[in-house]
């Protein structure tokens, strides 16, 4: 698998207050079981258009290794990106609980889609986490909450292929 290297996440755009910072002070989340749904429509001539609930809307189509034409989001790019942004997200919940000062963080999924028993799915997905902290002091307690943030991302725990979590942990100091 290639190292995750020399790659720079794209701005994204947010629905949320214009500096993309919550406004509540302390995060509750509500009770399980959560429910969460999304459709996809689509005609012969056209890319797939999926939906959220809100209204969201994201185009899709098959990844070029299917004959697509790799101009847009594909569901093999959105399971990855599931995955990195879910593991990015716990990270920012795990931190926050843990006090720990924190700069970014970066989160990058690469998997790979096989033939396994007969079947064609994903085999191996690998993500490589960098976290720049304030301290260096903060160092062992990073390291912590990066393995905690592992064992709690619920996107990456329902996967059932090979998961590999890397992280590398730099400071401003």
């Amino acid at each position: 698998m290639a190292a995750a290297t020399g790659w720079m996440p794209k701005p994204a755009t947010s629905s949320g207050p214009a500096d993309g910072k919550r406004t509540d002070q302390k995060f509750m989340m509500k009770p399980l079981p959560h429910v969460y749904s999304a459709s996809a429509f689509g005609t012969p001539d056209t890319h797939l258009v999926s939906t959220l609930e809100n209204g969201c809307t994201l185009e899709v189509a098959p990844p070029r290794n299917f004959d697509g034409p790799g101009d847009t989001w594909t569901p093999e790019e959105m399971l990855l990106a599931s995955v990195a942004n879910c593991l990015a997200l716990t990270f920012k919940a795990i931190a926050k609980a843990g006090r720990l000062e924190w700069q970014e963080i970066h989160c990058h999924s690469e998997g790979v889609l096989d033939k396994v028993e007969h079947r064609v799915k994903f085999s191996r997905i690998e993500t490589t986490a960098r976290l720049v902290i304030t301290s260096e002091a903060d160092r062992n307690k990073a390291e912590q909450l990066l393995e905690k943030t592992e064992a709690n991302c619920f996107v990456s725990n329902t996967l059932e292929c090979v998961k590999q979590f890397h992280f590398e942990i730099t400071t401003l100091d």
